[in-house]
């Protein structure tokens, strides 16, 4: 049960990361290319565990899939800020991580040959259903489906392949070994931002300051946020590393129940920093698939 531990301290943290990715590309950094460059360019910065870590390198054709599964990862890291830029994040992440488990077990059973027993697959089915429930959106902006939903998508599919392919790597070589390589491919995809004028413009400084509390706080939320996901990145790539790759990515219904728990107490008692809009029959429903969510993972531990 080592894997389930650590995936849910995984989720936990991922659960406040998405909370500030969704502050900073709608208060901080409006553009979510820039984002990315700041969020994967210093991916690079993994090849200096290289002196600390004991690790070796990778051999012949493993050196592709960790470029994939790097620049996977970044591509996955680009088109979910898209997303939250569109979207409200108890909707857009919820929508996204269904995505992710569908994609990756389809992927982990083709390419992997990854076999769940009976019980596993309902709790599966159960966590990807109260995962599509909870992204049920209606809000001022939009009412069910939009375009944030089909950034969603495809990044749901960027990380399934992203996790497929570092799971293959985790089954040959030490744990960090693997894990720096994919995660200083990363960095590929920062260098490729450089091609978009919003991310040269972000280089310069700005001589108005902005009164809102997430511009004035713009560097320390972003440094809170990288070193929050570092950890929850580690912790859910370790778990994968010891266990199945599907099942650990199932699990993502824990991260919304606490992300919707943290949003609804933001938008209730601090609105001024975080808001979110909601409706009576949003909340019964997100209710609902809180249940639901507990209820599948009841079944991951019999």
């Amino acid at each position: 049960m080592m894997w389930f531990l650590i995936a849910t301290l995984g989720y936990a943290l991922l659960a406040v990361v998405f909370i500030l990715d969704k502050l900073i590309v709608s208060k901080s950094i409006s553009k979510p290319v820039v984002y990315t460059f700041y969020s994967t360019i210093f991916m690079f910065g993994a090849l200096f565990a290289l002196p600390i870590i004991d690790f070796g390198i990778l051999s012949g054709v493993d050196w592709l899939w960790a470029v994939f599964s790097g620049v996977s990862f970044g591509f996955g890291l680009w088109t979910i800020y898209i997303a939250l830029k569109k979207g409200e994040t108890t909707h857009i992440s919820p929508f996204n991580g269904a995505m992710v488990t569908i994609f990756t077990y389809l992927a982990a059973s083709f390419f992997l040959s990854e076999t769940l027993d009976n019980i596993k697959l309902v709790g599966i089915v159960i966590l990807v259903f109260s995962s599509l429930l909870l992204s049920f959106e209606k809000s001022k902006k939009h009412s069910g489906f939009h375009s944030g939903f089909v950034w969603a998508i495809i990044s749901g599919l960027f990380f399934a392949i992203s996790h497929v392919s570092a799971k293959y790597l985790y089954d040959l070589y030490p744990f960090w070994t693997a894990f720096i390589w994919t995660r200083a491919f990363t960095g590929i995809v920062g260098l490729i931002t450089l091609l978009f004028p919003a991310v040269w413009r972000s280089f310069k400084p700005k001589r108005e300051e902005s009164k809102t509390y997430a511009r004035r706080h713009t560097m320390s939320i972003v440094i809170a946020d990288k070193v929050l996901g570092v950890i929850s990145v580690i912790c859910l790539q370790y778990a994968i590393a010891i266990s199945s790759v599907t099942l650990v990515n199932a699990l993502v219904g824990m991260q919304y129940v606490l992300m919707f728990v943290l949003v609804y107490l933001l938008t209730k008692f601090l609105p001024k920093i975080f808001k979110e809009y909601f409706t009576k029959r949003e909340f019964l429903v997100e209710v609902v698939a809180i249940v639901l969510v507990t209820l599948g993972l009841v079944l991951f531990v019999l």
